[in-house]
Formats: C-alpha cells, structure tokens, sequence
C-alpha cells in the first residue's frame, strides 16, 4: 500500500538515508601539512575579523516580523517606527527532510495524509536545514479536524487546493476549542520557524456556502468552526495564500509573535443570497488577532461579511498595510472587554494605506457595556483595560455608508442600554489623511462610555472626503464623552444606539 506521502532527504530524489557521512577531500599528503595549511587559516581569520568589524557598524535590525519599539507617548505607552527587516532565516538554505503529500483517492480524508507528512517533516529539523512539505497543485479533501501544532523549522510549499466537506454534523461535533470566546476551529496549526507559500494560488477552501445557508444569519453558530487557527507560533511567514468561503472566521491569530501575512487573498461572500441581509456571510472575519504580538498584514485583499481584519484581546504591535477591503464592516478594533472584571488590551496599532470599497466603515473601535449578561461568544461585558495609540492613516473610501465610530454599546444578543457603563477606555486614537466617496455626512459617531471617557482622540486631513449624497465633505463629529478633541469640534450626539 502506497503511503500517504513520500519522504525525501535534502535536495532532489534521493533515497530516504537520514545519516551521512563527511570525507576529507582526497588531496596530496603534502597539501595538509603546515606549510599549506596555517596560511590559508591565517587568511581566513583575518578576513572573518574584517566581516565581523563591518557588521558591528550596521545598524541593528529587528527580528523578522518584529518592529522595533522606541519612543514614549505622553502615557508612557511605547511607540513603533516599523523599520522591518525583510529577511527570513530559511531563505536560500537547504532543506533536510522532504514530504510530498498525494491526495486521498476519490475524495476521500485527506487529513490524516497532512498531518503524518507535517509529524514526519514538521518536527526536528534544524534551523539551517529545516524540513519541507509540499502540496501538489492536486485537491486534497478534508473530512476531519487536524491538530498539528508545536512544529519546527518547517517550510510549505502550497500549490493545490484544502477543501473542506459539507458534513455539518461532524463539524459542529468535533471542532476544536480556540481558547476564547468559546470558539472553535477546523484546524489548529503552530511552531515556530515556519513559512508557508501559496505561490498566489495554493488555497484553503471552506466550502462556506452551505454554512451561510444553514446558519440562516444566526451570530457566532455554537460549534461552527473557523478554517484555521494559528496558535502559538513565533517567528512565521505566509505569503501568497488564497483563503476562500471560510466556514466562519477565517483564520485566528493566538498565542502567536513576530508572524508576516503579506499578499493574501481572502474570499468569503454569499454566492446565493437566500438570506435577507446585507451581511449574509456573517462572522466571515478575515483575520482575528487574540493573545498576540508583533503581527504584519501586508498586501491583503479582503472581500466577506465582516470585520476585514479584527484586533482583539491583547494585540499589541499590530501593522496593517497596503491592504483593499470590500463589502464587509471595516477593520475592527475589539470586539473587548467581553470578560468580566478582566484586564485586556488594544496596543500599538497601526492601519495605512487602506482602501476600502463598499463597506460599512473604514474601520471602527467596539467594546462590550460595563454589564456582564450571558457568555461569550454572544454575551458578555464588564471587562477592564484600554485600546490605546491606535493610528489610521491614509485611507480611500469609495462608496462606503460611515466613515469611523466607537461603540461601547455592545451587549449580550445586541441588547439595548448601558452605553455609559463601560471602564474599558479608548484613548490616544489618530486619523489622518481620509478621502474618498461615502453616503455620510458623519465623519466620526464617538459613543464613548461615561464610565470611562474617550481622550487623545484626534481627526486631522479628512478634507478629501465627499458624501455623495449632499455633494458637500462630511462635516457633523457625533460625540458622547469625549474629552478634548483635537483637529475638530463636537457637532452634536450620536444618533443612537450602535451595538454593532
């Protein structure tokens, strides 16, 4: 019986010997006396001694993925400068053990295929020679959960597609716990040292329309899973992966530092729309960022049903940037504070660059009331801590229906009251340079809690914006609790309640 993938050593086909052994080159006994030898040895010292004096003169650049931190605010929070290094520590190395993955015949499980080659390859490599599995441009069916965390030195070389099957039953059965919000997820994949190449077209597919269909517009759907977890790795690269009709969250970033997600393609639309909502493929994030740090978005396409890319609890150092954002609510800062007496934040955080097309915001900050009913994932609320140096920078609307909020309203199953209760603070918010197309006047609602008001809150370069129903730029600022605005003027109160 054929097994369920290949191993191969190094570079090429070579057949699968772990060991070797190194031979002396078969010079002329006389080349190896001392004569030969210590020049050579002299030389190469030198030459060493001169890189190492050269090097100790660059400037000291960050980890991959890892931005710099340097600065203070006024709050004594750190500030980043995002000078990254563009190197990855696998690039160019060779490769120890190699795994090819064969796709289960006939559509049957390919999962257990994928997580044997990723225990064969995934595990004991060493940093200068990591291990490698590849997916063949072929599709791999995947009937079951797949736990493969606490990898190592791993590169994957992505070129079929993941598809997920419609067994909802299963699924709702056997997901696996994220550890927060009661989440649950189809696969859960970690390490450290890892990257991951799609090449532009290798895809993991959810098969997310018969979930749109059967959970009807029902928020957070118990047991409904997420296409991928990412928890618990530090140093990691994904570039050029497509993620397409995710069952629900697309991917949940826990647990994890110094990462780089850059020309990812994120699709997860209602092709059916046989639910009676503008937001049909609800809770379809393109990413959710939870227990996490020095994280990178770079060149990211997102068309779905949700928030485009979601900072939760404890992000800090967070860069979104170059990115295009289609048809859901905005970037999202929170949902937080959705565990009672809790301490959790929102740090550092960075979006540039943005263009977002046909959205409900550019971006918005939601916190839950200081009134804890229900659990998590739909209820909640009393949680502590802040969001904090949030910069939104240089961003195109084009046809979007609001501009930038703040809610601090969110309650269990979108209840009503207690806006003016939550301690959760938002301070130290900055947006600059907006411009654009939009149906609203407003360019900023602010329903700050009373319990814990809204400072550093600054608006500036937001002229190049055009309501186009009025003709006019935007103009109204909607404020509940805000303390010293800078760059504009409280215009009146928000219109009402904004759960969402």
């Amino acid at each position: 019986m054929q097994p369920p993938f290949r191993l191969f050593c190094g570079h090429g086909q070579v057949p699968p010997t772990i060991s070797a052994t190194v031979q002396k080159p078969q010079l002329p006994p006389r080349l190896w006396s001392s004569e030969y030898v210590e020049p050579i040895v002299d030389s190469a010292v030198k030459m060493v001694s001169k890189l190492l004096q050269a090097a100790a003169m660059l400037p000291l650049q960050p980890a991959f993925g890892h931005p710099p931190v340097s600065g203070s605010l006024s709050s004594g929070l750190p500030t980043m400068d995002h000078t990254w290094s563009s190197l990855w520590p696998h690039s160019g190395r060779g490769h120890g053990k190699i795994c090819v993955v064969d796709p289960a015949p006939n559509a049957t499980d390919s999962a257990p295929a994928i997580i044997s080659a990723l225990e064969s390859c995934g595990r004991g490599s060493d940093y200068i020679r990591p291990g490698k599995v590849i997916f063949k441009n072929e599709t791999y069916t995947i009937k079951s959960v797949m736990n493969t965390t606490g990898l190592s030195n791993l590169d994957i070389d992505h070129h079929g597609t993941l598809l997920w099957d419609q067994n909802i039953p299963y699924w709702l059965n056997h997901s696996l716990p994220v550890g927060y919000q009661n989440q649950s997820s189809a696969w859960l994949f970690g390490g450290e040292n890892i990257t991951w190449n799609g090449f532009g077209y290798g895809t993991l597919d959810g098969n997310g329309q018969v979930w749109y269909d059967f959970i009807n517009g029902t928020n957070n759907y118990p047991g409904r899973p997420h296409q991928i977890t990412y928890t618990g790795i530090t140093n990691g690269l994904f570039t050029g992966i497509r993620y397409v009709q995710s069952q629900m969250w697309t991917m949940t970033i826990i647990h994890c530092q110094h990462i780089l997600l850059e020309d990812i393609y994120v699709n997860s639309t209602d092709t059916s729309h046989a639910v009676g909502f503008d937001f049909s493929s609800l809770n379809t994030d393109g990413a959710d960022i939870i227990y996490a740090d020095n994280i990178t978005f770079r060149r990211w396409t997102v068309d779905n049903g949700d928030d485009s890319i979601s900072a939760k609890a404890n992000s800090t150092n967070i860069l979104i940037e170059d990115c295009d954002f289609h048809t859901g609510l905005g970037i999202a800062i929170g949902s937080i504070g959705q565990y009672r007496d809790r301490f959790e934040i929102v740090e550092n955080f960075t979006a540039r660059n943005v263009r977002v097309n046909k959205m409900r915001y550019g971006a918005y900050v939601k916190t839950w009331t200081g009134v804890s009913s229900g659990y998590p994932p739909n209820g909640g609320g009393g949680g502590l801590g802040h969001a904090a140096n949030i910069t939104l920078e240089d961003f195109t609307l084009h046809d979007s229906s609001g501009i930038f909020a703040v809610t601090q309203c969110t309650s269990y199953n979108a209840a009503s009251g207690n806006c003016d209760t939550s301690q959760f603070n938002v301070k130290d918010v900055k947006l600059r340079d907006w411009r654009g197309t939009t149906t609203s006047s407003v360019v900023a609602e602010l329903q700050c809690s009373a319990a814990s008001p809204c400072t550093g809150m600054l608006i500036e370069g937001v002229g190049g914006l055009m309501d186009t129903v009025n003709g006019t730029v935007p103009a109204q600022y909607l404020c509940d609790s805000v303390v010293g605005p800078v760059g504009f003027n409280c215009t009146g109160v928000p219109w009402g309640e904004n759960s969402r």
